[in-house]
This record gives structure tokens, sequence and C-alpha cells, in this order.
């Protein structure tokens, strides 16, 4: 009898997932655990579950993506590597929740942006869904980061800005970064670190491709 859904969720699929990303180059053990761990199927509609384990982006809805593992993993790997402090990260765009709940077990306390209520909702049942506990949803404008809150020791955003907001380089403290891609047709993936002389140093990293960071909310 085959079974699809234990197919889909096997132990040996999400090994064969990280394997790949061992092989494009992830190196941070912790991560690979994590993404090995936690259920990527669950941040899909149903429709989309059995592909959840490939390393490719997948449509949520409202024009947005699942982001591939890989960028994922990537992303993850170089907030973990440079940012001084992992008291607090600040996430625009939450999406499906997949990078929050990635992002979740890995620092005390996420604070997490969305603009579109409806994805906001589902993330929302999905990291309950996980008992993900240490999460902070907003529905808001996630291009000026999160001002009412503090300053973070690392930012992450899912969605593309023609060039980097002001306001989330603001709210990085001192050995903070932020990683985020930046561009309209060609996008690179940058990394924002404030210096402790207060400075911004940028660094450019590789071609990615993200949704348009927008402006406004929708309910």
């Amino acid at each position: 009898m085959h079974d699809q859904g234990i197919g889909m969720t096997s132990q040996r699929t999400r090994q064969r997932l990280t394997q790949r990303l061992r092989e494009q180059g992830i190196t941070n053990n912790r991560v690979l655990s994590i993404i090995e761990s936690t259920p990527r199927h669950l941040f899909l509609d149903e429709a989309l579950s059995h592909r959840a384990y490939e390393d490719t982006s997948l449509p949520i809805g409202h024009g947005q993506t699942l982001s591939q593992p890989y960028i994922v993993a990537r992303m993850t790997e170089i907030l973990l590597e440079h940012a001084t402090s992992k008291t607090s990260v600040l996430e625009i765009g939450t999406g499906s929740g997949y990078q929050t709940s990635i992002l979740a077990q890995l620092f005390q306390q996420v604070y997490s942006i969305e603009r579109i209520k409806p994805l906001q909702d589902k993330a929302r049942k999905r990291l309950s869904q996980l008992s993900l506990r240490n999460v902070i949803l907003k529905h808001a404008d996630g291009q000026f980061g999160w001002p009412q809150e503090k300053t973070f020791g690392a930012i992450i955003s899912t969605a593309a800005p023609t060039e980097i907001p002001q306001e989330l380089l603001d709210q990085l403290e001192v050995g903070g970064v932020l990683v985020i891609p930046v561009g309209q047709e060609q996008q690179i993936l940058t990394v924002a670190k404030r210096q402790p002389d207060e400075s911004i140093s940028i660094t450019k990293i590789e071609p990615v491709k993200f949704v348009p960071l927008l402006g406004g909310v929708t309910r």
C-alpha cells in the first residue's frame, strides 16, 4: 500500500533535501538540522504539499511565494554568522510562516510583519500548531520595520525593495545585521551591518529572485 502522506514527509525525503543543501554550499549544521526537522508541507496548501521537499519556491497565494529551501538556509546561515546577538530578530514578510518557524528555533524572540492579513492568519495557525510561542506577529507595512519595539540584532526581509529602506537600517543595533534582497529586474542578496562606529557596511552576496517589497496593507 502506498501512502503518499507518509512518503511525502518521510525522514528520507527530508534528508535528501538537506543533502542537496549541503551540496550547494550550506555548512551550518544547526540550520540544516532545523530545516530537516521542520515540516515544510504544513506551510503549503494541500494541493502543493507533495512538492514541499523539493528545492524550489512555491506559490502561497496573494501573489506571494514560499522561498526555496536553499534561500531560507542561506539567509538564515548568514544571519547567524554575522549577528552578534541572537536575542531578537525582525522578519519583514511573514508569508506562510515557514522562514518564521526556522528563525523561532534559533532566536529567543521573533518579531514578524506581514502586510497581507489572510497570509498572516494562516501563519499564526501553523506556528501555533508547531507550538512555536516565541513569535510576535504584526499586520503592517514592513518597509517601516517595527520602530515602536526597539533595535534588533538581526533583520531579515523575504521581499525585495529597489533600495534598502533607511528605516530598517535605523533599527539595527550595533553589531546588528540585515539580510535583504535588493533590486528590481536583477536582485542581489545583500548584507548590511552596523559597525561599532555606527557606520553601515554593505556586502553583496549572490543573485536572487524574490517578490517585490510593496507598501500598504491588505485585509
